[in-house]
Protein backbone atom coordinates (compact mmCIF):
# COMPACT_ATOMS: atom_id res chain seq x y z
CA UNK A 1 0.00 0.00 0.00
CA UNK A 2 1.39 3.36 -0.87
CA UNK A 3 0.75 7.23 0.87
CA UNK A 4 0.95 10.12 -1.60
CA UNK A 5 2.39 13.29 0.14
CA UNK A 6 2.65 16.36 -2.23
CA UNK A 7 5.62 18.49 -2.26
CA UNK A 8 7.51 21.17 -4.26
CA UNK A 9 7.86 20.35 -7.95
CA UNK A 10 12.06 20.82 -9.33
CA UNK A 11 11.37 24.04 -12.27
CA UNK A 12 12.00 21.38 -14.93
CA UNK A 13 9.15 19.60 -13.83
CA UNK A 14 6.34 22.22 -14.51
CA UNK A 15 5.51 22.07 -18.01
CA UNK A 16 5.19 18.12 -17.92
CA UNK A 17 2.07 16.77 -19.31
CA UNK A 18 0.07 13.71 -18.72
CA UNK A 19 2.63 11.77 -20.69
CA UNK A 20 5.69 12.88 -19.23
CA UNK A 21 4.39 12.41 -16.09
CA UNK A 22 3.24 8.40 -16.77
CA UNK A 23 6.74 7.40 -17.85
CA UNK A 24 7.65 7.91 -14.24
CA UNK A 25 7.54 5.69 -11.38
CA UNK A 26 4.18 6.01 -9.65
CA UNK A 27 1.96 3.90 -8.22
CA UNK A 28 -0.94 2.12 -10.54
CA UNK A 29 -3.96 4.57 -8.71
CA UNK A 30 -2.43 7.70 -9.41
CA UNK A 31 -1.74 6.75 -13.38
CA UNK A 32 -5.15 5.33 -13.92
CA UNK A 33 -6.44 8.47 -12.79
CA UNK A 34 -4.49 10.92 -14.70
CA UNK A 35 -6.39 10.57 -17.98
CA UNK A 36 -9.20 11.59 -16.24
CA UNK A 37 -8.57 14.31 -14.56
CA UNK A 38 -9.20 17.91 -16.35
CA UNK A 39 -7.15 20.22 -18.37
CA UNK A 40 -7.11 22.98 -15.02
CA UNK A 41 -6.55 20.05 -12.63
CA UNK A 42 -3.93 18.34 -14.97
CA UNK A 43 -2.42 21.66 -15.53
CA UNK A 44 -2.75 22.06 -11.37
CA UNK A 45 -0.99 18.88 -10.83
CA UNK A 46 1.97 19.64 -12.64
CA UNK A 47 2.91 22.23 -10.10
CA UNK A 48 3.51 19.39 -7.58
CA UNK A 49 5.31 15.91 -7.47
CA UNK A 50 4.09 13.97 -5.56
CA UNK A 51 6.79 11.71 -3.27
CA UNK A 52 5.79 8.08 -2.41
CA UNK A 53 6.54 6.72 0.79
CA UNK A 54 5.53 2.96 2.32
CA UNK A 55 2.10 3.29 4.41
CA UNK A 56 4.22 1.25 7.11
CA UNK A 57 6.74 4.19 8.12
CA UNK A 58 3.58 6.13 9.02
CA UNK A 59 3.12 3.35 11.70
CA UNK A 60 7.12 4.19 13.36
CA UNK A 61 5.99 8.13 13.14
CA UNK A 62 6.23 8.82 17.12
CA UNK A 63 3.50 10.61 18.52
CA UNK A 64 4.08 13.80 20.40
CA UNK A 65 4.44 13.00 24.28
CA UNK A 66 2.01 14.38 27.01
CA UNK A 67 3.03 17.46 28.61
CA UNK A 68 4.54 16.77 32.35
CA UNK A 69 4.90 12.96 31.09
CA UNK A 70 8.80 13.39 30.31
CA UNK A 71 11.35 12.05 32.74
CA UNK A 72 11.90 9.23 35.31
CA UNK A 73 9.03 10.90 37.55
CA UNK A 74 6.33 11.30 35.29
CA UNK A 75 3.91 9.01 36.69
CA UNK A 76 4.16 11.10 39.36
CA UNK A 77 3.76 14.79 37.36
CA UNK A 78 0.75 13.13 36.37
CA UNK A 79 -0.41 12.29 39.64
CA UNK A 80 0.08 15.72 41.07
CA UNK A 81 -1.65 17.07 38.41
CA UNK A 82 -5.03 14.96 39.02
CA UNK A 83 -4.95 15.16 42.76
CA UNK A 84 -4.79 19.26 42.40
CA UNK A 85 -7.55 18.94 40.12
CA UNK A 86 -9.69 17.01 43.12
CA UNK A 87 -8.12 18.86 45.75
CA UNK A 88 -6.83 15.42 46.98
CA UNK A 89 -3.81 16.55 49.40
CA UNK A 90 -3.20 13.33 51.16
CA UNK A 91 -3.25 11.26 47.88
CA UNK A 92 -0.30 13.63 46.36
CA UNK A 93 1.43 13.29 50.19
CA UNK A 94 1.44 9.63 49.56
CA UNK A 95 2.45 9.56 45.83
CA UNK A 96 5.15 12.21 46.46
CA UNK A 97 6.50 9.91 49.58
CA UNK A 98 6.02 6.54 47.03
CA UNK A 99 8.46 8.86 44.99
CA UNK A 100 10.81 9.37 47.96
CA UNK A 101 11.29 6.32 49.14
CA UNK A 102 11.24 4.49 46.13
CA UNK A 103 15.05 5.51 46.25
CA UNK A 104 16.24 7.11 49.03
CA UNK A 105 19.19 8.59 47.49
CA UNK A 106 17.45 10.23 44.74
CA UNK A 107 15.48 13.29 44.73
CA UNK A 108 12.36 13.60 42.94
CA UNK A 109 12.55 15.75 39.45
CA UNK A 110 9.82 17.75 40.17
CA UNK A 111 9.50 21.41 38.37
CA UNK A 112 9.10 24.28 40.65
CA UNK A 113 5.27 24.82 39.91
CA UNK A 114 4.83 20.69 40.83
CA UNK A 115 6.45 21.92 44.24
CA UNK A 116 4.07 25.00 44.80
CA UNK A 117 0.97 22.52 43.82
CA UNK A 118 1.69 20.40 47.13
CA UNK A 119 1.98 23.09 49.26
CA UNK A 120 -0.48 24.72 48.15
CA UNK A 121 -2.87 21.48 48.20
CA UNK A 122 -1.72 21.26 51.96
CA UNK A 123 -2.47 24.91 52.98
CA UNK A 124 -5.73 24.46 51.74
CA UNK A 125 -6.13 21.11 53.02
CA UNK A 126 -9.09 20.44 55.49
CA UNK A 127 -6.51 18.93 58.55
CA UNK A 128 -9.76 16.27 59.74
CA UNK A 129 -8.94 14.51 56.17
CA UNK A 130 -4.95 14.23 56.32
CA UNK A 131 -3.55 12.08 58.28
CA UNK A 132 -0.76 13.45 59.52
CA UNK A 133 0.33 17.29 60.71
CA UNK A 134 0.05 19.28 57.09
CA UNK A 135 2.76 21.31 58.65
CA UNK A 136 5.62 18.81 59.08
CA UNK A 137 4.27 16.94 55.15
CA UNK A 138 5.01 21.34 54.12
CA UNK A 139 8.28 21.14 55.85
CA UNK A 140 9.37 18.22 54.13
CA UNK A 141 8.42 18.97 50.91
CA UNK A 142 9.80 22.75 51.04
CA UNK A 143 13.32 20.88 51.88
CA UNK A 144 13.20 18.63 49.01
CA UNK A 145 12.78 21.71 46.55
CA UNK A 146 15.91 23.18 47.95
CA UNK A 147 17.60 19.93 47.75
CA UNK A 148 16.74 19.77 44.26
CA UNK A 149 17.49 23.65 43.61
CA UNK A 150 14.10 24.24 41.77
CA UNK A 151 13.90 28.07 42.86
CA UNK A 152 11.02 29.27 45.23
CA UNK A 153 8.83 32.09 44.75
CA UNK A 154 6.48 34.33 47.19
CA UNK A 155 3.65 31.49 46.63
CA UNK A 156 6.05 28.98 47.55
CA UNK A 157 6.89 30.75 51.13
CA UNK A 158 3.31 32.46 51.47
CA UNK A 159 1.80 28.92 51.07
CA UNK A 160 4.28 27.44 53.40
CA UNK A 161 4.21 30.18 55.84
CA UNK A 162 0.45 29.57 55.67
CA UNK A 163 0.41 25.57 56.26
CA UNK A 164 2.48 26.41 59.32
CA UNK A 165 0.74 29.15 60.89
CA UNK A 166 -2.57 27.40 60.92
CA UNK A 167 -0.61 24.75 63.10
CA UNK A 168 -2.49 23.85 66.07
CA UNK A 169 1.09 23.38 67.83
CA UNK A 170 1.23 27.69 67.27
CA UNK A 171 3.78 27.68 65.08
CA UNK A 172 3.36 31.64 64.23
CA UNK A 173 6.88 32.55 65.03
CA UNK A 174 7.93 29.99 62.49
CA UNK A 175 5.43 31.37 60.12
CA UNK A 176 6.43 35.11 60.78
CA UNK A 177 10.27 34.36 60.30
CA UNK A 178 9.54 32.69 57.00
CA UNK A 179 7.99 35.66 55.54
CA UNK A 180 10.51 38.10 57.34
CA UNK A 181 13.77 36.55 55.33
CA UNK A 182 12.28 35.40 51.93
CA UNK A 183 13.98 39.17 50.82
CA UNK A 184 17.37 38.27 52.28
CA UNK A 185 17.48 34.80 51.57
CA UNK A 186 15.35 34.53 48.07
CA UNK A 187 15.28 38.03 46.49
CA UNK A 188 11.41 37.74 47.15
CA UNK A 189 9.21 40.61 48.07
CA UNK A 190 6.63 39.62 50.13
CA UNK A 191 2.78 40.69 49.35
CA UNK A 192 -0.65 41.39 51.71
CA UNK A 193 -1.03 37.73 51.27
CA UNK A 194 1.90 36.90 52.79
CA UNK A 195 1.01 38.84 56.27
CA UNK A 196 -2.78 37.39 56.29
CA UNK A 197 -2.20 34.01 58.01
CA UNK A 198 0.90 35.03 60.62
CA UNK A 199 -1.12 38.01 61.41
CA UNK A 200 -4.40 35.58 61.89
CA UNK A 201 -2.06 33.53 63.80
CA UNK A 202 -1.24 36.03 66.67
CA UNK A 203 -4.20 37.60 66.74
CA UNK A 204 -5.75 33.66 67.73
CA UNK A 205 -2.95 33.13 70.07
CA UNK A 206 -3.67 37.18 71.53
CA UNK A 207 -0.17 37.97 71.25
CA UNK A 208 -0.74 41.61 70.58
CA UNK A 209 2.84 42.99 70.26
CA UNK A 210 4.27 39.95 67.78
CA UNK A 211 1.09 40.97 65.72
CA UNK A 212 2.49 44.59 65.76
CA UNK A 213 6.00 43.68 64.84
CA UNK A 214 3.79 41.91 61.91
CA UNK A 215 2.54 45.29 60.93
CA UNK A 216 5.76 47.01 61.47
CA UNK A 217 7.61 44.34 58.73
CA UNK A 218 4.33 45.41 56.47
CA UNK A 219 5.28 48.81 56.63
CA UNK A 220 8.44 48.92 55.85
CA UNK A 221 8.01 46.61 53.16
CA UNK A 222 5.58 48.84 51.49
CA UNK A 223 2.91 46.98 51.63
CA UNK A 224 -0.77 48.35 53.49
CA UNK A 225 -2.76 46.41 55.26
CA UNK A 226 -6.30 45.79 54.25
CA UNK A 227 -10.24 45.77 56.47
CA UNK A 228 -9.07 42.12 57.15
CA UNK A 229 -5.20 42.70 58.27
CA UNK A 230 -6.35 45.84 60.34
CA UNK A 231 -9.50 43.62 61.53
CA UNK A 232 -6.99 41.38 62.85
CA UNK A 233 -4.97 44.17 64.96
CA UNK A 234 -7.77 45.75 65.90
CA UNK A 235 -9.05 42.89 67.58
CA UNK A 236 -5.64 41.67 68.99
CA UNK A 237 -5.05 45.45 70.50
CA UNK A 238 -8.69 45.29 71.99
CA UNK A 239 -8.30 42.04 73.71
CA UNK A 240 -5.38 43.23 75.31
CA UNK A 241 -6.78 46.18 76.54
CA UNK A 242 -4.46 48.64 74.59
CA UNK A 243 -6.67 51.67 73.93
CA UNK A 244 -4.09 53.64 72.20
CA UNK A 245 -3.48 51.18 69.49
CA UNK A 246 -7.27 50.30 69.19
CA UNK A 247 -7.28 54.47 68.63
CA UNK A 248 -4.72 54.19 65.65
CA UNK A 249 -6.02 50.87 64.15
CA UNK A 250 -9.70 52.40 64.23
CA UNK A 251 -8.53 55.62 61.68
CA UNK A 252 -6.55 53.15 59.75
CA UNK A 253 -10.19 51.25 58.90
CA UNK A 254 -11.18 55.18 58.39
CA UNK A 255 -8.78 55.60 55.50
CA UNK A 256 -8.86 52.13 54.91
CA UNK A 257 -12.55 51.32 53.86
CA UNK A 258 -15.50 53.86 53.47
CA UNK A 259 -17.60 50.86 55.26
CA UNK A 260 -17.03 48.14 57.01
CA UNK A 261 -17.80 44.32 57.08
CA UNK A 262 -20.08 42.54 59.44
CA UNK A 263 -17.02 40.85 60.90
CA UNK A 264 -15.45 44.02 61.69
CA UNK A 265 -18.18 45.60 63.08
CA UNK A 266 -18.59 42.91 65.66
CA UNK A 267 -15.08 43.66 66.59
CA UNK A 268 -15.61 47.37 66.87
CA UNK A 269 -18.71 46.81 68.96
CA UNK A 270 -16.58 44.15 71.54
CA UNK A 271 -14.41 47.17 71.75
CA UNK A 272 -16.65 49.76 72.65
CA UNK A 273 -18.90 46.82 74.98
CA UNK A 274 -15.05 46.30 77.18
CA UNK A 275 -14.14 47.56 80.90
CA UNK A 276 -10.70 48.97 78.93
CA UNK A 277 -12.99 51.37 76.55
CA UNK A 278 -14.87 52.71 79.20
CA UNK A 279 -11.76 53.84 81.10
CA UNK A 280 -10.10 55.39 77.84
CA UNK A 281 -10.50 59.06 77.13
CA UNK A 282 -10.47 62.53 79.08
CA UNK A 283 -12.51 64.23 80.97
CA UNK A 284 -11.75 67.43 79.34
CA UNK A 285 -9.91 68.69 75.86
CA UNK A 286 -10.12 72.05 73.96
CA UNK A 287 -12.98 72.54 72.12
CA UNK A 288 -11.57 74.95 69.70
CA UNK A 289 -8.98 72.53 69.26
CA UNK A 290 -11.04 70.07 68.22
CA UNK A 291 -13.23 71.87 65.97
CA UNK A 292 -9.61 73.14 63.77
CA UNK A 293 -8.51 69.59 63.86
CA UNK A 294 -11.88 68.70 62.02
CA UNK A 295 -11.34 71.54 59.55
CA UNK A 296 -8.05 70.62 58.60
CA UNK A 297 -8.42 66.72 58.54
CA UNK A 298 -11.50 67.18 55.60
CA UNK A 299 -14.05 66.78 58.43
CA UNK A 300 -15.09 63.66 60.12
CA UNK A 301 -12.15 63.08 62.28
CA UNK A 302 -9.84 65.07 65.13
CA UNK A 303 -7.22 62.36 65.68
CA UNK A 304 -6.42 63.73 69.17
CA UNK A 305 -7.32 60.70 71.15
CA UNK A 306 -10.42 59.32 72.93
CA UNK A 307 -12.72 61.92 74.42
CA UNK A 308 -15.01 61.80 77.40
CA UNK A 309 -15.09 58.95 80.20
CA UNK A 310 -17.43 56.20 81.42
CA UNK A 311 -18.96 53.84 79.25
CA UNK A 312 -20.21 53.27 75.54
CA UNK A 313 -23.52 53.12 74.19
CA UNK A 314 -23.72 51.49 70.98
CA UNK A 315 -26.62 51.46 68.54
CA UNK A 316 -27.40 49.63 65.42
CA UNK A 317 -29.59 52.67 63.22
CA UNK A 318 -29.99 54.39 60.05
CA UNK A 319 -29.74 57.73 58.77
CA UNK A 320 -33.23 59.45 59.18
CA UNK A 321 -34.27 62.11 56.44
CA UNK A 322 -32.71 64.80 57.81
CA UNK A 323 -29.64 63.22 57.39
CA UNK A 324 -29.25 62.52 60.84
CA UNK A 325 -28.49 59.81 62.82
CA UNK A 326 -31.21 57.82 63.90
CA UNK A 327 -30.30 56.88 67.18
CA UNK A 328 -28.51 60.18 68.55
CA UNK A 329 -29.77 62.83 65.73
CA UNK A 330 -26.12 63.93 65.03
CA UNK A 331 -25.96 65.26 61.60
CA UNK A 332 -23.93 63.36 59.69
CA UNK A 333 -20.26 65.08 57.88
CA UNK A 334 -19.49 65.15 54.32
CA UNK A 335 -16.11 64.74 54.55
CA UNK A 336 -13.38 66.40 52.28
CA UNK A 337 -9.80 65.47 51.87
CA UNK A 338 -7.34 67.01 53.90
CA UNK A 339 -6.14 70.35 53.87
CA UNK A 340 -2.51 68.73 53.30
CA UNK A 341 -3.94 66.51 50.54
CA UNK A 342 -5.50 69.47 48.71
CA UNK A 343 -2.45 71.35 48.47
CA UNK A 344 -0.81 68.45 47.16
CA UNK A 345 -3.44 67.74 44.34
CA UNK A 346 -3.42 71.06 43.53
CA UNK A 347 0.04 71.27 43.38
CA UNK A 348 0.15 68.37 41.32
CA UNK A 349 -2.37 69.07 39.14
CA UNK A 350 -0.37 72.33 37.89
CA UNK A 351 2.33 70.54 37.39
CA UNK A 352 0.43 68.57 35.00
CA UNK A 353 -0.92 71.73 33.50
CA UNK A 354 2.16 73.46 32.71
CA UNK A 355 3.88 70.09 31.84
CA UNK A 356 1.23 70.44 28.72
CA UNK A 357 0.14 73.51 28.65
CA UNK A 358 2.24 77.14 27.30
CA UNK A 359 3.89 77.83 30.39
CA UNK A 360 3.31 81.28 30.56
CA UNK A 361 -0.45 81.03 29.83
CA UNK A 362 -1.42 79.09 33.21
CA UNK A 363 1.13 80.78 35.09
CA UNK A 364 -0.75 83.88 34.73
CA UNK A 365 -3.80 82.38 35.23
CA UNK A 366 -2.61 81.00 39.07
CA UNK A 367 -1.25 84.81 39.28
CA UNK A 368 -4.35 85.74 38.64
CA UNK A 369 -6.57 83.05 41.06
CA UNK A 370 -4.14 84.21 43.33
CA UNK A 371 -5.38 87.68 43.54
CA UNK A 372 -9.11 86.83 43.34
CA UNK A 373 -10.05 84.26 45.85
CA UNK A 374 -13.48 84.92 46.54
CA UNK A 375 -15.62 82.15 44.72
CA UNK A 376 -18.08 79.80 45.86
CA UNK A 377 -18.22 77.96 42.92
CA UNK A 378 -16.18 77.15 39.22
CA UNK A 379 -18.52 76.95 36.47
CA UNK A 380 -17.06 74.51 33.09
CA UNK A 381 -18.80 76.72 30.96
CA UNK A 382 -18.51 74.89 27.43
CA UNK A 383 -20.16 71.82 29.40
CA UNK A 384 -23.05 73.29 29.99
CA UNK A 385 -23.69 75.33 27.12
CA UNK A 386 -23.44 72.30 25.12
CA UNK A 387 -25.75 70.19 27.11
CA UNK A 388 -28.16 68.52 24.61
CA UNK A 389 -27.13 70.69 22.08
CA UNK A 390 -26.68 67.78 19.65
CA UNK A 391 -29.58 68.97 17.07
CA UNK A 392 -30.18 70.58 14.07
CA UNK A 393 -30.96 73.84 15.63
CA UNK A 394 -28.49 73.45 18.91
CA UNK A 395 -25.59 75.73 19.03
CA UNK A 396 -23.79 76.89 22.20
CA UNK A 397 -26.42 78.17 24.29
CA UNK A 398 -25.26 80.82 26.05
CA UNK A 399 -28.85 80.95 27.61
CA UNK A 400 -28.28 77.68 28.99
CA UNK A 401 -24.86 78.83 30.82
CA UNK A 402 -26.61 82.08 32.26
CA UNK A 403 -29.78 80.40 33.89
CA UNK A 404 -26.91 78.26 35.79
CA UNK A 405 -25.26 80.93 36.76
CA UNK A 406 -28.12 82.89 38.13
CA UNK A 407 -29.68 79.53 40.13
CA UNK A 408 -25.73 79.80 41.72
CA UNK A 409 -26.34 83.50 42.65
CA UNK A 410 -29.64 82.71 44.10
CA UNK A 411 -28.21 80.04 46.17
CA UNK A 412 -25.58 82.34 47.47
CA UNK A 413 -27.14 85.40 48.12
CA UNK A 414 -26.13 86.90 44.34
CA UNK A 415 -22.31 85.83 44.79
CA UNK A 416 -20.99 85.57 41.47
CA UNK A 417 -19.36 82.10 40.31
CA UNK A 418 -16.49 81.99 37.90
CA UNK A 419 -16.82 80.95 34.73
CA UNK A 420 -14.08 79.09 32.61
CA UNK A 421 -14.70 79.55 28.97
CA UNK A 422 -12.35 79.36 25.52
CA UNK A 423 -11.35 82.51 23.99
CA UNK A 424 -12.09 80.44 20.83
CA UNK A 425 -15.64 80.70 22.14
CA UNK A 426 -16.02 83.60 22.94
CA UNK A 427 -13.88 85.46 20.10
CA UNK A 428 -17.75 83.94 18.03
CA UNK A 429 -20.19 84.91 20.94
CA UNK A 430 -19.10 88.55 20.52
CA UNK A 431 -19.96 88.66 17.41
CA UNK A 432 -23.41 88.97 18.30
CA UNK A 433 -24.93 92.26 20.42
CA UNK A 434 -26.73 90.18 22.83
CA UNK A 435 -24.24 87.84 23.62
CA UNK A 436 -21.99 90.45 23.63
CA UNK A 437 -24.08 92.11 26.61
CA UNK A 438 -24.25 89.24 28.42
CA UNK A 439 -20.38 88.40 28.36
CA UNK A 440 -19.76 92.08 29.32
CA UNK A 441 -21.64 91.84 31.93
CA UNK A 442 -20.17 88.52 33.67
CA UNK A 443 -17.08 90.53 32.91
CA UNK A 444 -17.66 93.23 34.20
CA UNK A 445 -18.78 91.49 37.89
CA UNK A 446 -15.23 89.13 38.01
CA UNK A 447 -17.23 86.01 36.49
CA UNK A 448 -15.36 85.22 33.61
CA UNK A 449 -12.03 84.01 32.51
CA UNK A 450 -10.98 82.97 29.15
CA UNK A 451 -8.60 80.81 28.78
CA UNK A 452 -6.32 81.66 26.20
CA UNK A 453 -5.95 80.09 22.39
CA UNK A 454 -4.15 76.42 22.43
CA UNK A 455 -4.70 76.08 25.58
CA UNK A 456 -7.00 72.90 27.53
CA UNK A 457 -9.64 74.74 29.63
CA UNK A 458 -9.81 71.42 31.47
CA UNK A 459 -6.49 72.34 33.19
CA UNK A 460 -8.24 75.76 34.08
CA UNK A 461 -11.32 74.83 35.66
CA UNK A 462 -10.20 72.00 37.51
CA UNK A 463 -7.05 73.93 39.08
CA UNK A 464 -9.56 76.28 40.48
CA UNK A 465 -12.11 74.39 42.05
CA UNK A 466 -9.21 72.86 43.79
CA UNK A 467 -7.44 75.42 45.34
CA UNK A 468 -10.31 77.69 46.27
CA UNK A 469 -11.44 74.44 47.94
CA UNK A 470 -14.72 75.39 45.99
CA UNK A 471 -17.54 73.78 43.78
CA UNK A 472 -17.36 72.58 40.66
CA UNK A 473 -20.32 72.71 38.19
CA UNK A 474 -20.44 70.56 35.40
CA UNK A 475 -21.90 67.10 34.20
CA UNK A 476 -18.19 66.05 33.51
CA UNK A 477 -17.56 62.37 34.52
CA UNK A 478 -13.71 63.26 34.08
CA UNK A 479 -13.08 60.02 33.19
CA UNK A 480 -10.10 61.23 30.29
CA UNK A 481 -6.51 60.93 30.44
CA UNK A 482 -5.51 63.84 31.84
CA UNK A 483 -7.59 62.74 34.84
CA UNK A 484 -6.39 59.17 35.28
CA UNK A 485 -2.96 60.92 35.11
CA UNK A 486 -3.96 62.22 38.50
CA UNK A 487 -3.94 59.11 40.34
CA UNK A 488 -6.72 57.18 42.60
CA UNK A 489 -5.40 58.19 46.10
CA UNK A 490 -7.33 61.86 45.98
CA UNK A 491 -9.43 62.59 42.95
CA UNK A 492 -12.65 59.80 43.37
CA UNK A 493 -13.26 61.28 46.77
CA UNK A 494 -12.73 65.14 45.81
CA UNK A 495 -14.91 64.08 43.05
CA UNK A 496 -17.72 63.14 44.86
CA UNK A 497 -17.69 65.81 47.86
CA UNK A 498 -16.88 68.91 45.20
CA UNK A 499 -18.73 68.23 41.86
CA UNK A 500 -22.22 69.46 41.38
CA UNK A 501 -24.27 68.33 38.60
CA UNK A 502 -26.87 70.37 36.74
CA UNK A 503 -30.04 69.59 34.48
CA UNK A 504 -33.13 71.95 33.00
CA UNK A 505 -36.63 71.10 34.21
CA UNK A 506 -38.69 73.60 31.91
CA UNK A 507 -35.90 75.85 31.31
CA UNK A 508 -34.66 76.57 34.63
CA UNK A 509 -31.59 74.83 35.77
CA UNK A 510 -31.65 72.69 38.45
CA UNK A 511 -27.98 71.79 40.32
CA UNK A 512 -27.53 68.53 41.94
CA UNK A 513 -25.41 68.89 44.70
CA UNK A 514 -23.24 66.55 46.62
CA UNK A 515 -24.42 63.76 48.70
CA UNK A 516 -25.37 65.75 51.99
CA UNK A 517 -23.10 63.31 54.02
CA UNK A 518 -20.59 60.83 53.48
CA UNK A 519 -20.99 56.85 54.30
CA UNK A 520 -17.65 57.00 56.01
CA UNK A 521 -16.21 56.26 59.39
CA UNK A 522 -17.04 59.52 61.02
CA UNK A 523 -15.63 60.70 64.70
CA UNK A 524 -17.06 63.59 66.03
CA UNK A 525 -15.67 66.88 68.04
CA UNK A 526 -18.11 65.40 71.16
CA UNK A 527 -15.85 62.28 70.51
CA UNK A 528 -18.39 59.69 69.13
CA UNK A 529 -18.12 57.44 66.15
CA UNK A 530 -20.52 56.58 63.45
CA UNK A 531 -19.62 53.82 61.30
CA UNK A 532 -21.03 52.56 58.42
CA UNK A 533 -21.69 48.48 57.73
CA UNK A 534 -21.51 47.36 54.21
CA UNK A 535 -24.78 47.70 51.84
CA UNK A 536 -25.16 45.30 49.84
CA UNK A 537 -28.20 45.94 48.15
CA UNK A 538 -26.91 49.44 47.35
CA UNK A 539 -29.86 51.46 48.93
CA UNK A 540 -28.03 53.89 50.96
CA UNK A 541 -30.97 54.71 53.26
CA UNK A 542 -31.16 50.84 54.41
CA UNK A 543 -27.52 50.92 55.37
CA UNK A 544 -27.07 50.03 58.99
CA UNK A 545 -24.70 52.15 60.61
CA UNK A 546 -23.29 51.51 64.55
CA UNK A 547 -24.08 54.84 66.56
CA UNK A 548 -21.28 54.93 69.39
CA UNK A 549 -21.35 57.95 71.89
CA UNK A 550 -20.98 58.35 75.78
CA UNK A 551 -24.02 59.74 77.37
CA UNK A 552 -25.53 62.31 74.94
CA UNK A 553 -22.02 62.82 73.34
CA UNK A 554 -23.42 63.54 69.95
CA UNK A 555 -26.78 64.97 70.87
CA UNK A 556 -25.40 68.75 71.72
CA UNK A 557 -24.15 69.05 68.46
CA UNK A 558 -27.23 68.73 65.75
CA UNK A 559 -25.91 71.10 63.63
CA UNK A 560 -24.40 71.01 59.90
CA UNK A 561 -20.49 70.38 60.34
CA UNK A 562 -18.19 72.60 58.63
CA UNK A 563 -15.35 71.17 56.86
CA UNK A 564 -12.50 72.31 55.13
CA UNK A 565 -13.82 75.30 54.05
CA UNK A 566 -16.76 74.35 51.77
CA UNK A 567 -20.20 74.88 51.73
CA UNK A 568 -21.81 72.16 53.12
CA UNK A 569 -25.34 71.93 53.75
CA UNK A 570 -27.63 72.70 50.72
CA UNK A 571 -30.94 71.74 50.96
CA UNK A 572 -32.34 69.67 47.75
CA UNK A 573 -35.63 70.95 46.68
CA UNK A 574 -38.44 68.31 45.29
CA UNK A 575 -37.56 69.24 41.65
CA UNK A 576 -33.76 68.14 42.34
CA UNK A 577 -34.66 65.07 44.15
CA UNK A 578 -37.04 64.18 40.56
CA UNK A 579 -33.61 65.27 38.86
CA UNK A 580 -31.27 63.16 40.72
CA UNK A 581 -33.13 60.47 39.78
CA UNK A 582 -33.25 61.37 36.55
CA UNK A 583 -29.76 61.85 35.76
CA UNK A 584 -29.03 58.45 37.51
CA UNK A 585 -31.58 56.78 35.37
CA UNK A 586 -30.51 58.51 31.54
CA UNK A 587 -26.38 59.11 32.76
CA UNK A 588 -25.29 58.53 28.83
CA UNK A 589 -28.23 60.86 27.48
CA UNK A 590 -28.21 63.82 29.46
CA UNK A 591 -24.46 63.83 29.91
CA UNK A 592 -23.92 64.96 26.73
CA UNK A 593 -22.22 67.75 24.46
CA UNK A 594 -18.55 68.79 23.85
CA UNK A 595 -16.44 69.96 26.17
CA UNK A 596 -12.90 70.36 25.47
CA UNK A 597 -11.98 73.41 23.81
CA UNK A 598 -8.35 74.23 22.28
CA UNK A 599 -6.96 76.31 19.75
Amino acid sequence: MWHAMPVSTPSHHLHHGPKQLMGRSFPPFILRALPQLSHCRRRCYAYATVTVIPMASTATTRRRPRRGSKGPNADLSRTLTDCTRRGDAAAAMAAFDAAVDADADAVPRLSAHQYNQLLHLLAATDRSSFPSPPAAAARRVFAHMLQAAAPPSEATITSLARVIAADPASAADEAFELVATMKDKYGLSPRLRSYGPVLAAFRRAGEAAKAYAVEAHMTASGVSPEEPELAALLDVSSRAGDADKVYEYMHKLRQAVHCVSEETAGVVEAWFRSDEAATAGKPQWDAAQVKDAIVANGGGCHRLGWLGTGPWTVQRVRVGDADQCGGCRFHLACIDIDMEETQRFADSVAGLALERETKTNFSRFQEWLEANKDYQAIVDGANIALYQQNFAEGGFSLTQLDGVITELRDRYHGKWPLVILHNKRISKLMENSSNRHLIETWRTNGALYTSPSGSNDDWYWLYAAIKLNCLLVTNDEMRDHIFELLGPSFFPKWKQRHRVKYTFNKGKAVLVMPPPYSSELQESEMGSWHIPIEEKSGNERGRIWLCIGRGGSCKEHGEVPSTNGAVHKVPQTEASNVVQQGLTENKDESITGKRKDRD
